[in-house]
């Protein structure tokens, strides 16, 4: 895949997580693949995705920077949303999040067989039990 083709890629692929169409995931994530170096599956991703929606029904990704060097992917996204249910062990109080996640992807294929992300949860609790979103923008 080109660099312009992969870059079209992932953006359909931002933009199904953004509308959170999960079912079509077999377009964009291998049946099996890496997470965060561990052995995992694509319908583990989307049970995980799922579970975000159900407590966060807001929950947008807004892609900030990408990165494309052959197979590889990296972004940095602000993550944003309101907890409605209970999330992470917090119950819903109102309180909103806004969150850097930096992402790295292997793709082989069309379709991801590496996915490692990294947000500051301790951030992200600290905003859920404090109701400030006042994230750092590195």
């Amino acid at each position: 895949m080109t660099e312009n083709g992969l870059r079209d890629w992932y953006m359909r692929y931002a933009a199904a997580l953004n509308a959170h169409e999960f079912d079509g995931m077999d377009e964009f994530i291998n049946d099996e693949v890496l997470l965060g170096g561990e052995p995992g599956t694509r319908d583990a991703v989307v049970r995980v995705l799922k579970g975000i929606v159900d407590a966060v029904p807001d929950i947008h990704w807004e892609l900030k920077e990408l990165l494309f060097d052959r197979d590889g992917i990296a972004v940095r996204a602000i993550n944003t949303g309101t907890p409605v249910k209970e999330w992470l062990g917090v119950p819903p109080s109102g309180a909103s999040f806004e969150i850097v996640e930096y992402a790295i992807y292997k793709v082989r294929d069309g379709r991801f067989v590496q996915m490692t992300n990294l947000h500051d949860s301790a951030e992200l609790l600290r905003q859920l039990t404090t109701g400030a979103a006042t994230a750092v923008r590195p």
